[in-house]
């Protein structure tokens, strides 16, 4: 009889709801692989998955067959040719919209206020992607407005998380750290006087900034449990999302 794992492997632990376990397994080997890794050995794909070895080799062998992982001459294992062609397909069907669109909408239902989503633009940044509340009283941000770096939470956050901009001398230095160490930033008329706003990096895969989502809504319409809500919403876009 097969052995009984004394700790649950990512898969396992993270299994799909009526899917096969033992995709799930071969599939965490695939995602056991991080942004700087050219190769990885068998004890270390073995680690990172809670896989027992003996699991992890013969996954490796069916994925080296269909060619989703390489075996080096060293014995360890890089990703295979089928990874950058799947990626090549993707790019191509790859609609920005059709990924930020419905997370934007998923976040004005849960909340009822405006949610947009601000990529920086050279000194300014521009509303990118806007759903509106359905309250009659709201800011009147629109699509392909341009918004200033240093004022409201979302223009906080695209430059706190910008490598030069947000470590910078200057009176707003302290905040800027502060904004990276919470993760999200929270303010009211930092750029409306009426408007209160909750804003959260979304970021590529390689961990730089891509854009920020944003929900804001009249000061006496705010709630602390917007915060949460607008973290969730950036962090399902986060790895999704490259160059817009």
């Amino acid at each position: 009889m097969p052995r009984k794992a004394l700790n649950e492997s990512v898969a396992d632990v993270d299994a799909a709801a009526g899917g096969v376990a033992a995709v799930d397994r071969a599939l965490s080997l695939l995602a056991a692989f991080r942004p700087g890794d050219s190769a990885l050995g068998l004890a270390e794909l073995a680690e990172r998955t809670r896989l027992y070895k003996s699991t992890a080799l013969r996954l490796l062998a069916s994925l080296e067959h269909a060619q989703w992982v390489q075996r080096l001459d060293d014995g360890r294992y890089a990703v295979g040719a089928q990874a950058p062609r799947l990626h090549a397909i993707y790019q191509a069907a790859f609609s920005l919209d059709r990924v930020v669109l419905p997370v934007l909408r998923t976040l004005v239902s849960e909340t009822g206020e405006s949610a947009a989503y601000h990529v920086r633009r050279g000194d300014t940044r521009v509303c990118l992607y806007r759903v509106d509340s359905p309250h009659p009283v709201r800011d009147h941000i629109r699509a392909g407005d341009l918004l200033p770096m240093d004022r409201g939470t979302g223009g906080r956050i695209l430059t706190a998380y910008d490598p030069i901009l947000g470590k910078a001398p200057g009176p707003d230095r302290t905040l800027y750290a502060r904004i990276r160490a919470d993760g999200f930033y929270t303010a009211v008329g930092d750029r409306l006087a009426e408007v209160a706003g909750v804003s959260a990096p979304v970021l590529r895969a390689d961990g730089s900034v891509a854009a920020a989502v944003t929900l804001t809504c009249p000061v006496h319409r705010y709630q602390t449990r917007f915060v949460p809500a607008v973290l969730s919403a950036a962090r399902s876009l986060c790895g999704q999302v490259g160059e817009d």
